[in-house]
């Protein structure tokens, strides 16, 4: 094998690729990144059998040429090694030159290195997915998405299932919704191809913030395509497969009220900006809670107490309080990634009661629902 490659591009692809590859495999091939040169161009891949991404990159792009492929071939290069090089590497271009042992030399410039590569037969073929189910979203959409949700996945392996983000798409309509049983988040987007078929599907958190690393800003569509254990993400030159959990995901409609006892609506910013300075006193505390009064004059009080540090209160102004008084407690930082999730200037907060469940959403945009769960302080 024997090409020369613009080393932008280079980098680009193996940043991406490499975001596939662990450390920790119990398969030491799936530690390298996997190159194939053909007449097309070049295809790098990563994967951690959880996770495989493919980076293609073609000899020629809008009339510029980007490869030049003097040999055909392939070979198994180190992730991490491969990365740092490349990075460092001193000129604009690159030249790759692979013998018959697997000794690869990659030169730029002055600067030659010379690594011991694997034969990239042994390396696993990724998955082999009809494309029957397909739909699309716009690449800044489905970023929004993801960040709007997976903050809400478990952490923790007891529940397997809820380490994921549950996708369903029906008419058109994609719901997301993430749960770790202490909050919800959900988010419904429409999409591009789904009239005829529904989709569901749940996919691990961590897939989706890889994904999102990704994916830039533009409106450019990706194309979804989901089986019974994988979803394949195309993007450009680019294929981003995960594996999907398995289980059944709890039904969530049930969690969430559908009235209400007191509705705040509040400037979401000022009250970010309080939530935040209540819980500086509480920050070590494992718990991080803080405690929301509502007072007179449409207002309501953010408070916390630790009893080995001390005690901080506020008052902020609301735009309108509805109903009976109300006293509750929840976490800090619960609060606060509710309302980064949430877009606009204005959040409205409907309760049901001290103990139970309250949902958030944006004044402006009700396609965003966040949900928590109270913590009992009195």
């Amino acid at each position: 094998m024997k090409f020369i490659i613009q080393r932008n591009r280079l980098i680009d692809s193996v940043q991406d690729v490499t975001k596939a590859v662990s450390s920790r495999t119990t398969i030491p091939i799936l530690t390298g990144i996997k190159i194939i040169a053909t007449e097309e161009g070049l295809t790098f891949t990563g994967s951690d059998s959880d996770i495989s991404i493919e980076s293609f990159i073609p000899k020629e792009e809008n009339g510029d040429e980007i490869v030049e492929v003097q040999e055909t071939g392939g070979i198994v290069l180190n992730a991490k090694f491969f990365s740092e090089i490349v990075r460092k590497l001193p000129m604009d271009t690159v030249e790759f030159e692979v013998s018959n042992h697997q000794q690869t030399l990659i030169r730029s410039g002055t600067a030659e290195f010379n690594l011991n590569g694997l034969d990239p037969d042994e390396y696993p073929y990724l998955p082999q997915i009809p494309e029957e189910n397909v739909f699309s979203l716009s690449a800044d959409l489905l970023k929004s998405l993801i960040r709007q949700t997976v903050f809400a996945v478990s952490a923790s392996e007891t529940r397997p299932i809820l380490t994921g983000v549950n996708w369903i798409v029906e008419k058109n309509i994609l719901t997301c919704t993430a749960t770790d049983s202490h909050r919800l988040a959900m988010r419904t987007a429409p999409v591009e191809g789904a009239e005829e078929n529904s989709f569901q599907a749940v996919i691990p958190g961590k897939s989706l913030v890889e994904l999102s690393k990704i994916l830039d800003g533009s409106n450019e569509l990706v194309d979804i395509v989901i089986t019974d254990n994988q979803v394949l993400f195309k993007f450009k030159n680019l294929l981003f497969f995960s594996r999907l959990l398995e289980g059944n995901y709890p039904d969530t409609s049930k969690l969430i009220p559908t009235d209400y006892k007191t509705q705040l609506v509040l400037p979401s910013k000022d009250f970010l900006h309080a939530i935040d300075r209540a819980s500086l006193l509480t920050r070590g505390d494992r718990n991080n809670v803080v405690k929301l009064t509502t007072i007179e004059g449409n207002k309501i009080e953010i408070s916390s107490t630790t009893p080995e540090v001390g005690t901080v209160v506020e008052q902020i102004n609301t735009e309108s309080i509805e109903g009976e008084e109300l006293k509750i407690s929840f976490s800090a930082k619960y609060m606060m990634d509710a309302l980064k999730a949430l877009e606009g200037t204005d959040t409205v907060i409907s309760f049901t009661g001290a103990m139970r469940p309250f949902i958030m959403q944006s004044v402006h945009d009700d396609k965003i629902l966040q949900l928590i769960l109270p913590v009992r302080t009195f």
